[in-house]
């Protein structure tokens, strides 16, 4: 069984013991205590005795990241003080003080001694010896193996996921920072002796700790074994995204056995097909689903094109997709999408009252050339609606109109200031003016647009959930959709294609509301 650790640094003995009820309460199983700081261990007892949880304890010199500047001489003392008080386990370094420890240990009565933890950290990137190392651990006195590096590429991730796969010992194997959050979150599914969680934001005491709170609910901790599907998010930056707490509760909802979580893949084609060979290649991982945003959309497409996936003729003429399904048959078959555009379309149609093929009796106006402008334009040409493009910067809007008029219905560019006399049914805000942080700013201020009962407004912005584009549009007794739909619908496309189950839209729609709600404005 995986244990769940809260490690807390010790500043007061008072603040230690407070934590660590705070930390059971939580739902860990063991606390580690961090005793950098302390100096004197008649402290010892006060910490341990009674504590009515698990612990470790550890006393980290600065060679192994910590900040205890006492000669490994006096740690130890401090560590057997611990271990005679009933510490369950002892972290001790690989390189030098586990050695020195032996005979402070064995001197407790065999009944009431902790176990030992051999323990190797690398904040710079992957230990070049690393094999060694574990090979020394394997040959150590220590009952626990602790390997943890500074996480170069999410394929690291990898690597510590081989390392427990094959153990000979109870082991930790963690990657550290932004992009080895998985191999925190994973632990479970391959069955590591523990992972750390932090007991709240700020109170890591590693790069890439996530709160208890939020692996136990966010990622669904409970609920993770050896068999769980992976799915996740692929972009950069990627912790931003609201997609892992979304997806896990529509799993969570109808009992789905899977999990969604971040996987930050550096820019570029290179590195995405790296990231993609080495994860589908593991098949202890399970991985059976992506997201991908961006920067990885194009990358995505060309990257099935090259592998011989299947690949949606629509998301090929957008020239980016957002989904892929993984069928783990043996090889791996890749099936890619986009969700982005049925996302578009169902949500205009659903808020007029029409099927998608009654778009063709439609005029509208896509503000915007870039991505979401370029889904829209197509989803909406291939359903024979007309399409007026308008972008700040004309030559794109012209380009884009080029590109897509004729496919079905007919696409034509205009200027920004022209927008007033679009004649239009439709409008669709593909751009980020007004998100947040600038929600005083709308891109219809200052071009004397107007709306009516019978015009729709639609805005792909969904922080905030208002914007001010829909306030005006509301007030003018307009129809309209915002963002948040889009959203939950492009979510709800994948996991639909991932599972094979409805999607609980109104609780995925509830996610991102309560999310955004608290998100600063």
């Amino acid at each position: 069984m995986t244990r769940l650790c809260v490690p807390i640094f010790v500043s007061s003995i008072e603040q230690a013991r407070r934590d660590a009820a705070v930390a059971a309460e939580a739902g860990a199983e063991i606390v580690e205590f961090r005793i950098d700081r302390l100096t004197d261990a008649n402290q010892i007892p006060a910490l341990l005795d009674g504590l009515g949880v698990s612990a470790i304890v550890t006393c980290r010199p600065g060679r192994e990241g910590g900040l205890c500047d006492l000669a490994d001489g006096e740690r130890l003392i401090l560590l057997a003080r611990a271990a005679e008080h009933g510490a369950a386990y002892i972290d001790l370094e690989l390189d030098r003080t586990l050695e020195q420890a032996q005979p402070y240990v064995e001197q407790i009565p065999r009944e009431r001694r902790p176990g030992l933890i051999a323990s190797s950290h690398d904040f710079s990137g992957r230990p070049d010896r690393l094999y060694n190392i574990l090979a020394e651990m394997n040959a150590s006195v220590a009952e626990v193996n602790k390997i943890v590096w500074t996480a170069r590429t999410i394929r690291d991730n990898i690597e510590a996921f081989e390392i427990l796969t094959t153990r000979q010992k109870p082991t930790i194997a963690l990657c550290m920072g932004e992009a080895g959050i998985i191999s925190r979150i994973l632990a479970k599914k391959f069955g590591a002796f523990l992972t750390f969680a932090s007991l709240a934001s700020g109170a890591e005491t590693a790069p890439g700790q996530v709160t208890i709170d939020d692996l136990k609910r966010l990622y669904r901790w409970d609920a993770l074994n050896a068999n769980t599907k992976v799915y996740g998010v692929v972009g950069s930056p990627i912790m931003h995204s609201m997609s892992p707490a979304l997806h896990n509760a529509a799993f969570e909802q109808i009992g789905f056995d899977g999990v969604y979580v971040p996987l930050l893949v550096n820019e570029g084609y290179e590195s995405f097909k790296a990231f993609m060979e080495t994860f589908l290649a593991f098949e202890p991982l399970h991985l059976s689903g992506l997201s991908i945003t961006i920067p990885h959309k194009e990358n995505a497409l060309r990257y099935l094109k090259e592998k011989g996936g299947q690949v949606d003729p629509l998301a090929e003429s957008i020239g980016a997709l957002n989904t892929i399904v993984i069928d783990r048959s043996q090889p791996a078959m890749l099936r890619g999408f986009s969700t982005d555009y049925s996302a578009i379309l169902d949500s205009i149609t659903a808020a007029l009252g029409i099927t998608r093929e009654q778009l063709a009796g439609y005029r509208v106006a896509v503000l915007g050339a870039g991505g979401t402008g370029r889904t829209a334009v197509a989803a909406l040409a291939h359903y024979g609606a007309t399409v007026v493009v308008y972008n700040r910067t004309p030559g794109r809007a012209q380009a884009l109109a080029a590109e897509f008029n004729g496919r079905s219905g007919k696409v034509v560019a205009a200027r920004m200031e022209k927008l007033c006399d679009s004649c239009c049914q439709v409008f669709i805000n593909t751009t980020s003016v007004g998100m947040h942080p600038n929600i005083d700013a709308s891109p219809i201020d200052g071009l004397g647009v107007t709306f009516g009962p019978e015009t729709l407004v639609f805005d792909a912005v969904y922080n905030p959930m208002q914007t001010k584009l829909l306030q005006v549009a509301q007030a003018a007794g307009a129809k309209t959709v915002g963002g948040v739909e889009m959203f939950v619908r492009q979510a709800a496309g994948q996991f639909q294609a991932w599972t094979g189950k409805n999607a609980p839209l109104e609780i995925m729609r509830q996610v991102v509301e309560r999310r955004l709600q608290i998100a600063p404005r």
